[in-house]
C-alpha cells in the first residue's frame, strides 16, 4: 500500500503535466483546433477564434518567420535610423506580408473555381507592387513608379515564368512526367495573354516615340508643350487600356470561359479544404493590407538617401528589387503549380499577373496620378521600353506552340538576369541626357 501510495502522485504528476503540455500545444501550435472555440461564453469563444486563425496565418508560409522585421522596420522608420537600414528592414518586413496578402486570398477564392480564383490571386497578388507605386506617386517619385510597373511585368513574364519552365521541366523529367520531355499547356489562352500582353507594349512605345520626337522638335521650336502633349496622350491611352482589360474579363469569364477553365487540371484527390472562414480571411487581407501601407511609406521614403548612399539607380531599385518584394508569394504558388504539372495554373499567375499589370493598374495609376495632380505618363524611356518589347517578342515565341521545357526556362531566366546587370550599370542621369544630346547633335547638323 505504501508503495502504491508514494506511486500515485508521481502518476497524478505526470498526468498534470501531460495536460498541461496538451493544452499548450492546443493554443500555439495546434492549427485546426485551439482551447475556447467551443466554449459558450462569447469573449472566450472570440478570443479563441482570433487566435486560431493567428496560428492558421503565421504556420501558412515558412516566409512567415519574417515577420519578425515588420515591427523593427516601423521603430526603424518612427525613429529616423539610417536609411539604408530602413530600406533593407522594411524590404525584408514585406515579403512575409504578401505571402500573408497571397494566402488570405486563396482562402476566400478556394469556393470559386480556379478561374475566378486564379483571377482574385493575380489581382491581390499585385496589392503590394499598387500600394507601394501609390505611396511612391503620392510623393512624386514618378521614375519609382513606372520602373515598379515595368520591373513587376518583366519578372512575371522572365522571372517567374522561366523558375516555372526550368523547376518544372527538371521535375517532371526526372520524375517521368508528361512523357519526360515537354509540359503542355492551352495554347489559344496563352496566345490571347501574348496578344494583349503585344498591345500593352505598343502603348508604351507609342507616347515614347512620340516623346522623343516632341522633345527634338521642342529643342528647335521651344514654343512647343512636350509634356502635356505626352500627359494627355498617355491618359486617353489608359482609358483604351482599361476598356481593353474590361473586354479581356468578359471574354474570360462569360463569353469564352470554357478556353480559360483549368479545373481539368484539378486532382480531386488534392482537393484542398480551406482552413479559416471568409470572414477571417477577409480581415486578414485588410489588416495586412494596412500593414504593408505603412512598410512601404518607409520604404519609398528611404529610397533617395539609399539611392545616394549605396550609390546604385532609382530604376535598378524599382524595375528588379521592389517587384522581388511583391512578386515573392506568387512566384512560390507558381513553381509550385508547375512542379506538380499544372502548367495552366502556372500561366495564369505568371502572365495573368503581368496583363494585371500592364492593363490595369499602370493605367489605373496614369489615371490616379491625373486625379490628385502628379505628372504620371505612359512616356517610359527608350531602353526601357525597348527592353520591354524584346521581352514580349521572346516570351511570345517561347510559348506560341504550348509546349515548355527547362531549357526554354533557362532561356527567360537567362535574359531576365541580362537586364538586371543592364539596368545595375544604366544611371538615371543617361536617360534624361540622352534627348538634348540628340536635339543638340541635329541642331548643329541643319545649322542651328
Amino acid at each position: 500500500m505504501d508503495d502504491n501510495h508514494e506511486q500515485t502522485p508521481l502518476l497524478g504528476a505526470n498526468g498534470n503535466g501531460a495536460a498541461q503540455h496538451s493544452t499548450f500545444h492546443g493554443l500555439f501550435f495546434d492549427k485546426k483546433h485551439t482551447p475556447g472555440m467551443d466554449s459558450e461564453n462569447r469573449i472566450v469563444r472570440s478570443l479563441a477564434n482570433t487566435l486560431n486563425v493567428t496560428k492558421v496565418t503565421l504556420f501558412s508560409n515558412y516566409v512567415n518567420v519574417l515577420l519578425v522585421f515588420v515591427p523593427i522596420g516601423i521603430i526603424a522608420g518612427l525613429s529616423d535610423w539610417n536609411a539604408t537600414t530602413v530600406f533593407i528592414l522594411n524590404f525584408f518586413a514585406i515579403v512575409p506580408l504578401a505571402a500573408v496578402l497571397s494566402f488570405a486570398t486563396e482562402e476566400i477564392s478556394m469556393k470559386l473555381g480556379q478561374t475566378m480564383g486564379g483571377l482574385l490571386n493575380a489581382t491581390f497578388g499585385n496589392a503590394v507592387e499598387l500600394i507601394v507605386s501609390i505611396v511612391a506617386l503620392k510623393n512624386g517619385e514618378i521614375r519609382i513608379v513606372q520602373s515598379s510597373m515595368l520591373g513587376s511585368v518583366l519578372s512575371n513574364i522572365l522571372l517567374v515564368l522561366g523558375c516555372c519552365f526550368f523547376a518544372g521541366g527538371i521535375r517532371n523529367s526526372s520524375a517521368g512526367f508528361s512523357g519526360g520531355i515537354e509540359q503542355d499547356f492551352n495554347p489559344t489562352v496563352a496566345s490571347t495573354m501574348c496578344s494583349l500582353m503585344t498591345m500593352a507594349s505598343a502603348s508604351l512605345i507609342i507616347p515614347a516615340t512620340a516623346a522623343n520626337e516632341h522633345q527634338l522638335y521642342s529643342a528647335m521650336k521651344p514654343d512647343s508643350s512636350t509634356e502635356q502633349s505626352v500627359l494627355t496622350l498617355s491618359r486617353g491611352t489608359s482609358i483604351i487600356l482599361l476598356v481593353l482589360y474590361i473586354m479581356y474579363l468578359v471574354f474570360q469569364l462569360r463569353t469564352h470561359a470554357s478556353l480559360f477553365d483549368a479545373e481539368a487540371q484539378a486532382d480531386e484527390d488534392e482537393a484542398e479544404v480551406p482552413v479559416m472562414g471568409p470572414w477571417a480571411a477577409a480581415t486578414v487581407l485588410i489588416v495586412t493590407t494596412i500593414v504593408v501601407a505603412i512598410c512601404a511609406e518607409y520604404l519609398v521614403d528611404s529610397i533617395d538617401s539609399m539611392v545616394q548612399s549605396a550609390h546604385i539607380s532609382k530604376t535598378f531599385i524599382g524595375l528588379i528589387l521592389l517587384p522581388i518584394v511583391g512578386n515573392a508569394a506568387e512566384h512560390v504558388t507558381a513553381v509550385v503549380v508547375a512542379v506538380k504539372d499544372k502548367m495552366d495554373l502556372a500561366l495564369g499567375v505568371a502572365i495573368g499577373s503581368s496583363m494585371q499589370i500592364a492593363l490595369l493598374v499602370t493605367p489605373f495609376l496614369v489615371i490616379l496620378g491625373w486625379i490628385i495632380g502628379q505628372p504620371m505618363s505612359l512616356r517610359f524611356e527608350t531602353f526601357e521600353t525597348v527592353v520591354f518589347f524584346v521581352s514580349i517578342l521572346v516570351v511570345t515565341y517561347v510559348i506560341q506552340d504550348g509546349k515548355s521545357n527547362y531549357l526554354e526556362g533557362a532561356m527567360l531566366l537567362g535574359l531576365y538576369i541580362i537586364i538586371a546587370l543592364a539596368f545595375l550599370v544604366y544611371p538615371d542621369s543617361v536617360a534624361k541626357d540622352i534627348p538634348t544630346v540628340v536635339a543638340r547633335s541635329v541642331m548643329s547638323l541643319v545649322g542651328y
